[in-house]
């Protein structure tokens, strides 16, 4: 009977031990579950991510994984770093060695809780970084794939948290992009099945940048970047950034990343010298994100001056550059300057190397390759003057073409260049009864051909009537441009003209 009990009081307590000991591993599986929380560690490394202080950022990373293994959000912000400096950098060493993270992150959000908003907003974000990264790489058709799984992630995002506020961010930064795709991308998507709407995509982000929800105030300077860009190339809305940049009072100087959106649209806006003040001014501390897209930038401000320090940076440039973007287009322009320079021999060899280095993937690269295969030089007066009304040096272009007319130059393309280039210039000195005049000879003169400058005329034409109000003949010169077959630049400049019909529209 003793030992009965004895058996009995023994079974007893394995039964409580097993208890516990379930008890314990239920316990540890709740602790082990997965969450996504942007604590103020997060926070933390998230702001340096954003200034592209990218060890610093990577550092904290590496604390709060310590701290709080089961917290996604460190690998979210992991992405934002490989898009960093595969999108900037362009290395394929860099890629081979990231691309992996790419599925590892997917894989550690889908453990994640399906009631926290971030779990398709963080997958949708992933995908958006890495559709740009695969642009960069060639890899367009992977890239539209990529863009619609995030456009149909943050979709339903929006369905399931609405008042999630960063879910109207991104949708309508896509919906304005997809609703401004050129003609020539047209069947990508509708293959992929997205379409946009400039006017909820406008609304949408407007309504993110005005509020003042804690993912609206943490997520803000994020959000400039994108309206500054939507605002600039879609809507056409460039004094009015060159007013928010100032307004906002952007750090400059220590936020690396609005250091490249402003001097970058100052280069797009024809403001060199701003640029190059920019890119003085910035901070040399270390710890930024080194990248040779500074001394690109350096060597277009400069260029546009037709200053001769223009060389040093832009040989930079092509010699430390791992990429393909934009390559062909620095190479152009070194072939530019040694040739007004008179060093034949050196422009030769730089119009060479046009041909044998980076890619054709965008319009600048593209139109730098055709004019290397042409092996014509462009007249050097019209290049000066094209230089400089570039950067917003609109008097001394000027003063380089007066008392000259179409007469005065023989070559056909010559006097399509002169009669844009005039054009352009008393465009940009508000001088608009004499730009119209010249634009309409440029079109005239070109619209048949392959040269980029009577479409641009139009586009011109376009925005001009349309700052007049005149929104009728505003879209009858916008479908112009549109209308005009294959030339340098089709797809960037239709992809405008076609934003200024829909802004004309209000759709």
């Amino acid at each position: 009977m003793t030992n009965v009990l004895l058996l009995a009081s023994h079974r007893h307590r394995i039964c409580i031990v097993a208890v516990c000991l379930l008890a314990c591993l239920l316990s540890f599986s709740a602790s082990a579950q997965k969450v996504f929380d942007f604590n103020s560690s997060c926070r933390e490394a998230y702001k340096e991510i954003m200034q592209l202080k990218l060890d610093a950022g990577q550092q904290k990373i590496n604390e709060e994984k310590l701290k709080h293994p089961d917290n996604l959000i460190p690998y979210l912000l992991e992405n934002y770093i490989d898009f960093f400096i595969l999108f900037f950098n362009e290395d394929p060493a860099e890629y081979t060695k990231r691309f992996p993270n790419r599925d590892v992150r997917l894989a550690l959000f889908d453990e994640g809780p399906e009631s926290s908003p971030f779990l398709l907003y963080s997958k949708s974000v992933l995908h958006f970084q890495w559709a740009a990264i695969r642009v960069k790489f060639g890899a367009r058709w992977d890239a539209g794939w990529e863009f619609r799984r995030s456009f149909l992630q943050i979709k339903e995002n929006m369905n399931s948290f609405p008042s999630f506020s960063p879910n109207y961010l991104y949708n309508g930064a896509m919906q304005m992009a997809i609703s401004t795709i050129p003609d020539g991308y047209k069947w990508l998507s509708n293959l992929l099945g997205v379409k946009g709407s400039l006017k909820t995509g406008q609304q949408r982000v407007e309504q993110f940048m005005k509020g003042n929800d804690e993912w609206e105030r943490l997520f803000y300077e994020e959000s400039i970047f994108y309206y500054c860009y939507l605002q600039f190339y879609i809507l056409n809305n460039k004094d009015g950034i060159a007013k928010f940049i100032q307004n906002e009072k952007l750090d400059l100087v220590n936020n690396h990343l609005f250091a490249y959106l402003a001097t970058n649209l100052s280069l797009n806006n024809q403001q060199a010298e701003r640029a190059e003040q920019i890119l003085e001014a910035k901070s040399k501390a270390p710890g930024y994100m080194p990248t040779p897209v500074w001394d690109l930038q350096m060597g277009y401000a400069k260029l546009h001056k037709l200053e001769p320090g223009a060389a040093q940076y832009l040989e930079r440039f092509v010699k430390n550059f791992k990429g393909k973007f934009y390559l062909k287009d620095a190479l152009q322009k070194l072939s530019w300057h040694y040739y007004l320079a008179g060093d034949q021999n050196k422009a030769n060899w730089y119009r060479n190397e046009v041909q044998k280095r980076g890619s054709a993937d965008s319009d600048a690269d593209k139109q730098a390759n055709q004019e290397a295969k042409s092996g014509r030089w462009a007249n050097k007066i019209l290049l000066q003057a094209r230089l400089l009304n570039d950067g917003g040096y609109f008097k001394e272009a000027l003063r380089l073409l007066h008392g000259k007319s179409v007469n005065d130059f023989a070559d056909i393309a010559d006097q399509l260049e002169f009669a844009y280039r005039v054009g352009r210039l008393y465009d940009d000195l508000n001088a608009d009864n004499e730009a119209i005049v010249f634009y309409k000879d440029a079109i005239r003169l070109g619209e048949t051909r392959k040269e980029y400058f009577a479409s641009r005329a139009a586009l011109q034409l376009g925005m001009l009537w349309e700052k007049r109000g005149d929104k009728t003949n505003a879209i009858y010169w916008y479908e112009r441009c549109m209308q005009m077959p294959e030339h340098d630049y089709k797809n960037s400049l239709d992809q405008r003209a076609k934003a200024g019909v829909l802004r004309c529209k209000g759709s």
